[in-house]
């Protein structure tokens, strides 16, 4: 059986989307409500390798607390990680863990050929 983690915001229906593709999958699945239960430092490092990114990639730039801290202006890979420990709203959503890899599931048409790959 697929094993999947999926870093999940309820409010977001990206997000309940893609938990609900999930669940049609029949795969087993950890859901972490991230807003509650924030990554760790290395959680979010170890993510920003599965997903081939860099901390800007996996940020949601158009978030008033973005702004708000002046990270547009931020190119320090490790303050931009602590930006999102210190403030999880900054995270992408959702993002889906399987196997030492990760997508963030937008579109969520991209889900489906993640969990078959």
């Amino acid at each position: 059986m697929i094993q999947v983690t999926i870093w999940h915001n309820p409010r977001c229906s990206k997000s309940r989307e893609a938990l609900s593709i999930l669940e049609e999958s029949g795969c087993e699945k950890e859901v972490v409500r991230y807003l509650e239960t924030t990554p760790t430092k290395d959680e979010i490092t170890t993510a920003l390798t599965m997903l081939g990114m860099n901390p800007r990639e996996l940020m949601r730039t158009k978030e008033d607390i973005y702004l708000e801290l002046n990270l547009k202006e931020e190119d320090d890979y490790d303050k931009l990680v602590d930006a999102m420990v210190e403030n999880p709203k900054l995270i992408e959503r959702p993002v889906i863990f399987k196997d030492g890899k990760a997508i963030i599931g937008r579109p969520t048409s991209i889900i489906a050929k993640f969990l078959t790959s």
